[in-house]
């Protein structure tokens, strides 16, 4: 583990020299990865580097120890040798966490679908409700979410809603979110006062480039139509809507949000594209991984992750058992307990494999 340490801070000095170096000043392209890969080692420096302070001042307690004998000093480097081993194991076990290999797709852009599941109008209502939670957290942390297509349901809330969420660390941040998402709630319809149980499914998939995934424009079968639902004067009068099949996987993608066909396009052809890579990504991983137990952030959308009970103003996570009696906060946006406490799971799962 100190070998890899001390590899992360010789690369952490070059990277602070190359800052420097007039002819990467002269690339903000250059500039934007060497500050981006920097920042990521510093938390990891600085913690290497209390390590091994902290084993310094105890080697010198220690000779302290074999050279004095004076009471009063022995007790003293005794007691800071006492407190500095537990700071040590502290630093040892942060050392281990930040060695697990982060996902690649973290610092992507989120491609998020949200569809209304069982449960009726209640659970597109439901969806509604989780579009208004991310929204708040991507205004609470830094990130923006674009709309690429929409499928409003008459009473409020969607049947399916799909959004691109850009900023740091976008995918990294909302990749825990994917699953089957469950409400407990007395619906505004039900005239008896009976709670009901609904569901809405959230995916969650790395935005995908050009060059990850081809596309062959011959593999696509496009159709144009009138756009349906609550919307502009472009809706039932021209073909803007489209739809997108992939005809070698039977993947389909429609978008109508926009009055401009070739801007439905655009953002059809770009979830195709995030889908796309996400499976191909689920067949290499099925692959190298396919005994292995699955973990927490693996984003299976048939599992029950979530439920949202309204009676008792509760938020229980099934997958590390942890329930919070802040559903208002939670609803309004206040995620970020939840997702460390997922990403934490996740770390301490794959160093618990490496152990075993």
């Amino acid at each position: 583990m100190l070998d890899k340490y001390k590899s992360m801070e010789a690369r952490f000095d070059e990277l602070g020299r190359l800052l420097s170096d007039p002819e990467v000043i002269s690339d903000p392209n250059k500039i934007r990865d060497i500050a981006r890969e920097r920042s990521e080692l510093e938390p990891k420096i600085k913690v290497f580097h209390a390590y091994q302070q902290a084993m310094k001042t105890i080697a010198e307690d220690q000779q302290l120890l074999a050279d004095n004998p004076e009471p009063e000093l022995r007790e003293m480097a005794e007691m800071e040798i006492e407190e500095l081993q537990q700071k040590v194991a502290e630093y040892e076990e942060q050392m281990k966490v930040f060695l697990v290999p982060s996902d690649p797709n973290d610092a992507r852009n989120a491609m998020m679908e949200i569809r209304a599941g069982t449960g009726g109008d209640e659970a597109g209502l439901f969806a509604g409700d989780l579009f208004r939670m991310y929204s708040r957290y991507a205004e609470r942390v830094g990130l923006k979410i674009e709309v690429l297509s929409s499928n409003p349901q008459g009473i409020g809330g969607f049947k399916e809603i799909i959004m691109m969420v850009s900023g740091e660390n976008a995918y990294g941040k909302l990749k825990y979110e994917a699953g089957v998402h469950r409400v407990q709630r007395v619906p505004a319809t039900e005239q008896s006062g009976r709670i009901h149980t609904s569901a809405a499914t959230v995916a969650v998939l790395p935005e995908a480039e050009e060059v990850d995934v081809q596309i062959d424009p011959s593999e696509l079968k496009i159709d144009v139509y009138r756009s349906s639902g609550p919307g502009g004067q472009s809706v039932n009068t021209t073909d803007s809507a489209v739809r997108i099949t992939h005809l070698p996987t039977g993947m389909v993608v429609t978008c109508q949000d926009e009055k401009s066909q070739h801007k439905n396009k655009a953002k059809a052809l770009r979830v195709l594209r995030s889908r796309l890579l996400e499976q191909k990504q689920r067949e290499e991983q099925e692959k190298i991984s396919r005994d292995r137990r699955q973990m927490v952030g693996s984003g299976d959308r048939s599992a029950k992750i979530r439920t949202y009970n309204y009676p008792q103003g509760r938020v229980t996570d099934h997958r590390i058992n942890l329930t919070l009696y802040r559903l208002n906060e939670i609803l309004d946006g206040d995620l970020t307990e939840i997702i460390e406490m997922l990403a934490t799971e996740e770390k301490n799962s794959y160093l618990k494999e490496q152990a075993a």
